[in-house]
């Protein structure tokens, strides 16, 4: 990832541990976009996604690895905190080990330690045609105020 300040490294690791809904935009070979809402896990240095391999942002990715990703919040008075993620998307489909240990650590932020181990969360770990998005950005844009 591109250096960061530490006041902006702080912000953005700071805002992205709560589980907040991600916006991630792709576009086919023609260009025509595509925006959907995700789940999301970050790291310190990327951004990882659970996706089937039969959706329409694998495809785009597929044929356009270009990616754009927004998480946002509005809070009171109208301020607003977002981070802006721009870069080229890799799609990770091995080794299964990785896969599994990144789906449990995504789902969980999002349905807590015991809501992980429902039956649709475990099938969706062990589906051979889940996959990870990961992107490492090329550039951050933050909003605070």
């Amino acid at each position: 990832m591109m250096t960061l300040s530490d006041e902006k490294r702080q912000f953005i690791n700071s805002f992205l541990e709560e589980p907040l809904i991600a916006r991630m935009a792709t576009a086919d070979a023609s260009g025509q976009p595509h925006a959907v809402p995700v789940w999301y896990g970050w790291d310190g240095e990327s951004i990882w996604i659970s996706s089937y391999r039969n959706t329409r942002k694998v495809a785009d990715l597929q044929q356009n690895p270009k990616i754009s990703i927004v998480i946002d919040v509005a809070g009171d008075a109208g301020g607003t905190k977002a981070v802006i993620f721009e870069g080229t998307a890799s799609l990770i489909r091995e080794p299964r080990d990785l896969l599994r240990r990144q789906f449990i650590w995504i789902y969980t932020r999002y349905m807590g330690e015991e809501g992980v181990k429902a039956e649709d969360p475990q099938r969706w770990i062990e589906d051979p045609h889940n996959l990870l998005i990961k992107l490492t950005p090329a550039t951050v844009t933050t909003w605070h105020w």
